[in-house]
């Protein structure tokens, strides 16, 4: 653990080059953060999960309300659905305890932004051909330098090009792959000398074409059509974003990006040498804001591990860390699928095809055969707990991925 690299200047590179940092302060390393300078970043507004909130404090050693304000954020409590399941009203998702556990609305540029200044590193501005796991550790492979080798490389490069069978798992049971990006004016203000108290939520509101994002900020409010470009055109997307925007008192907007995307999970997200973090290890659409959160963890097993097993231990210990990543992402994905299983108020080609045609995937999908892990069991089993007329004690602090009070609540909100 003498060098180590991260490759990518996202949040998920910013938050490993920053954990390094803080995990190894006797500067008897040496890190390289490699990065594309022509790569731009697109500045989505993000939510986050209050785990967010303490780690920000220990990587950036300032208090959380001065973390709030240079992350231009809100305090997030929690998911406000709006239109979602059969019981035709809407409810909110809340962080436990609830009204009391925060997360973060914030800028996710001005995220990175924050972490590079505490941040120790030699930079590296060039463009990454390859990295692979060589005798001893991993090497880089550069566009116009010579390659470089490294004990730890954490590859944050972002989504792969496309999906190959035998190297990622396809989350084929969410029924979302783009989204359309606006940034409109700010519905929250910062006040003075000090961070905005209030709380607020990120709302989810079901459309016909899909689902829509609204996320607060102090400088703008980050707005996202999530849709089905295969079963949607984009026009008629555009249409009914413009109409939504209109209703919700919206008179002008940014248009940001549009933005395909794959819902997966990478076979193999850890290797012992290289760590796939961030959307190079998994993705899927961000309706439980799980992008960051995956990241934390992959960052944090990944360094712990390291730091405090002995080296020989590398090979034995990293196909159960990575098989406990995997795992961690499939039970994301089937939580955030299975809430589009009871449909929403719009009876439309998206919500049928998301019900009735993609939903059904997930048996199929998330077995143990094709993905080698028990995700399903273990999201079965959390079912079988909310069909119970009464939930043990004992049973209280299960967990599948989430725990089970946010199963309780989308339950109970979704008609399920």
């Amino acid at each position: 653990m003498r060098r180590i690299a991260v490759v990518g200047r996202g949040t998920a590179g910013s938050l490993a080059a920053a954990s390094v940092t803080r995990l190894l302060p006797d500067r008897d390393h040496e890190l390289h953060h490699v990065y594309d300078s022509r790569i731009p970043a697109i500045g989505v507004g993000e939510g986050s999960w209050p785990s967010l909130v303490q780690e920000l404090r220990q990587l950036t050693n300032l208090p959380h309300e001065t973390v709030q304000q240079r992350l231009k954020g809100t305090r997030k409590y929690g998911v406000a659905f709006e239109g979602w399941g059969r019981r035709n009203r809407d409810f909110t998702h809340y962080f436990t305890p609830q009204q009391v556990s925060y997360a973060y609305h914030l800028s996710a540029d001005l995220m990175a932004d924050l972490l590079h200044e505490g941040t120790r590193a030699h930079h590296i501005d060039a463009k990454v051909l390859d990295i692979a796991r060589v005798e001893g550790g991993a090497q880089v492979e550069f566009d116009g330098r010579p390659p470089e080798r490294y004990d730890l490389v954490f590859d944050a490069r972002g989504f792969p090009g496309e999906l190959h069978p035998d190297r990622h798992i396809d989350i084929s049971f969410i029924p979302t792959n783009t989204a359309v990006i606006r940034r409109c004016p700010a519905i929250v203000t910062e006040e003075p000398g000090g961070p905005v108290l209030q709380h607020t939520y990120t709302r989810a509101v079901a459309r016909p074409h899909g689902w829509i994002f609204v996320i607060p900020l102090t400088i703008h409010t980050s707005f996202g059509y999530v849709f089905n470009r295969d079963v949607s055109s984009l026009a008629e997307v555009e249409s009914d974003f413009d109409a939504f925007l209109e209703t919700d008192g919206v008179s002008e907007f940014e248009q940001r990006a549009v933005i395909p995307f794959p819902n997966f999970v990478h076979r193999q997200v850890y290797d012992g040498a290289v760590a796939r973090i961030g959307n190079a290890a998994a993705f899927m659409e961000p309706l439980e804001a799980t992008a960051i959160v995956s990241a934390q963890l992959q960052i944090g097993m990944v360094l712990n591990m390291r730091l405090n097993r002995p080296a020989e231990n590398v090979d034995r210990d990293a196909p159960v860390v990575n098989r406990f990543l995997v795992n961690n992402v499939l039970r994301y994905g089937l939580f955030v699928g299975w809430h589009y299983s009871c449909g929403s108020r719009y009876e439309s080609a998206f919500w049928r095809h998301a019900r009735d045609r993609v939903w059904p995937r997930h048996r199929k999908a998330a077995d143990p055969e094709v993905t080698g892990c028990d995700a399903l069991r273990k999201f079965d089993e959390m079912i079988e707990l909310m069909n119970r007329p009464v939930i043990d004690k004992e049973d209280w602090n299960r967990m599948c991925a989430v725990p089970l009070t946010s199963y309780a609540q989308m339950s109970q909100g979704l008609g399920c």
